[in-house]
């Protein structure tokens, strides 16, 4: 495996494991500064909101240098922000903080999703980005426990303060085994963002939104889920987020090599189809303890075998502003994550029960299979008028 690979990787752990910890620390952060937790739950939506308006912002401006420095950059503005999240003592401090943190994710992993297929072997391009959303997958299985573990027995900081060494570590494998890189975009920022005329872009766009929502609409609500439906204890919860974490970083490896083998969009259709009927099977086997972790294990893979080929559907689409297209993806993970978490709690709050939410999920994937299927028909179009020109 490529060095620089894993350098990616290690940004992409350390991306994943500042993402999601918050929720597992949520009521500690709101003990420790006098808050409530519904305020508390404001840091999350700060990170989100920072993903979605740093990613074409820091993209754009990184465009003037090498790839391999705007990656560096990014990595040591994460750390930095990280570390004043860990050192946060105002719930405006952290909030901020939060914001900042975020604004760095949909430009790395869109510039390093791009990196990545560059320095892959001829036809293993999507395995290649896999290994870098490893990361993120081993952070759900590895990083997030561990950093509610000890925010929970110790106190909270501690989770950000190890983020901020991974931070550190990661910048350290970017300096050393990263190869020199050309500037990111040859374009320039205006040429760049005129890409965004191409409707087949904003497809994909609603593609990740919609079809990935899926996931997040089942994800927000596993804890009720588990608790209240399947009737375990509390601290399944953690053994359930352990268990969804070993299916995504499964799904992550398997969705990779369909999409080298089959083309992107197509293994993007596969596996929104199949997350439709594990979602419906759910609702069905939810009351049966062994069942729904099963269906835990499966879905968590299933989203994650999306993750890769999503990436390259985008990458593909957006030739000539790779980058920019790349990092806006990830902008769209993160609506996909805040639409799929509201949708979603809308039967709840009519009373419909928590299995509602998994209905809710089905109905975005089977969403965001219809888009794909538009996506395909567009570029077939494509193809007969350049034929036709020809």
């Amino acid at each position: 495996m490529k060095k620089a690979l894993i350098a990616l990787a290690i940004g992409g752990f350390g991306i994943g494991m500042t993402e999601f910890v918050i929720m597992g620390i949520l009521p500690d952060v709101a003990e420790a500064l006098n808050i409530s937790i519904p305020k508390a739950g404001h840091f999350i939506s700060a990170y989100a909101l920072g993903v979605v308006v740093g990613a074409p912002i820091l993209t754009g401006i990184g465009g003037k240098w090498p790839a391999h420095k705007v990656l560096l950059v990014l990595m040591l503005w994460f750390t930095i922000f990280n570390t004043i999240s860990a050192f946060a003592n105002s719930y405006t401090t952290l909030l901020i903080a939060r914001f900042l943190s975020g604004f760095p994710h949909g430009a790395f992993f869109g510039i390093g999703a791009v990196v990545a297929g560059k320095l892959a072997d001829k036809g293993k391009a999507a395995q290649a980005i896999a290994v870098m959303f490893s990361g993120l997958t081993l952070a759900n299985l590895i990083g997030v426990p561990l950093g509610t573990y000890f925010g929970h027995h110790f106190h909270w900081n501690i989770a950000f303060m190890i983020v901020g060494v991974i931070g550190i570590l990661a910048m350290v494998g970017i300096y050393y085994w990263m190869p020199e890189l050309p500037q990111s975009s040859k374009q320039g920022m205006r040429k760049d963002f005129g890409a965004l005329k191409r409707a087949e872009i904003w497809l994909v766009i609603l593609l990740t939104t919609i079809g990935t929502g899926g996931f997040f609409a089942w994800y927000s609500y596993i804890a009720p889920l588990i608790t209240e439906v399947a009737g375990y204890p509390e601290n399944a919860v953690g053994y359930a987020m352990v268990l969804a974490g070993g299916g995504m970083v499964i799904g992550n490896i398997v969705g990779a090599k369909v999409a080298d083998k089959y083309s992107p969009i197509n293994a993007v259709i596969i596996f929104l189809s199949l997350m439709v009927v594990a979602l419906v099977v759910n609702t069905l086997v939810a009351h049966n303890q062994i069942a729904v972790m099963v269906m835990t294990f499966l879905i968590g893979g299933l989203a994650f075998c999306i993750a890769s080929p999503i990436q390259m559907t985008m990458i593909n689409s957006a030739k000539g502003s790779e980058m920019l297209g790349s990092s806006l993806n990830q902008s769209a993970f993160n609506m996909g994550n805040a639409s799929g978490a509201y949708l979603a709690g809308l039967p709840i709050a009519m009373g419909y029960g928590f299995t509602s939410a998994d209905l809710v999920g089905a109905a975005m994937a089977g969403g965001g299979i219809i888009i794909a299927l538009v996506i395909v028909r567009v570029r077939a179009s494509k193809r007969k008028a350049s034929v036709a020109v020809s």
